[in-house]
């Protein structure tokens, strides 16, 4: 009887350990987007991030100007939407990349990264082509997909 005890004890503690650790993935991934209501490539560019799993919650808001100044977006990267990562309270401006964000997430010290305006070869606007630049919040090339 002891030895089944121990037994369901371990089996617990590696459900436990299993559920602490999808939970924290789960996190990492969940991403709030805030967009305009009236702008259509913005939730393409969720899909995109959908595909690559990320939990992407999607908020319309009038209020763009507001929300892009209140998470600290540099106007001249600003694009329709802005995104901000659950876990970690970096910034994604505009139709990044979902390889972009996960090197940006490797990185607790990139504040922020854009795609600024809406360009045709970026997640949720066209096919990519191996020639978008997402920029950092200093507005230095941090990524080419």
């Amino acid at each position: 009887m002891m030895r089944s005890g121990r037994g369901m004890n371990k089996l617990m503690m590696t459900v436990t350990l299993a559920t602490v650790l999808s939970l924290a993935h789960g996190s990492e991934t969940a991403i709030t987007m805030y967009q305009d209501p009236y702008c259509g490539c913005c939730s393409g560019w969720a899909d995109h991030m959908r595909e690559f799993g990320f939990d992407v919650k999607v908020i319309k808001t009038d209020g763009m100007v507001s929300v892009k100044r209140a998470f600290g977006v540099p106007a001249e990267l600003g694009s329709c939407h802005t995104a901000v990562v659950d876990s970690t309270g970096q910034i994604v401006e505009g139709h990044v990349p979902a390889s972009a964000v996960e090197k940006m997430l490797e990185n607790a010290s990139v504040k922020g990264v854009a795609v600024p305006g809406m360009p045709v070869n970026s997640p949720g606007m066209g096919e990519m082509d191996g020639h978008l630049i997402t920029l950092d919040f200093n507005g230095k090339a941090f990524s080419r997909d």
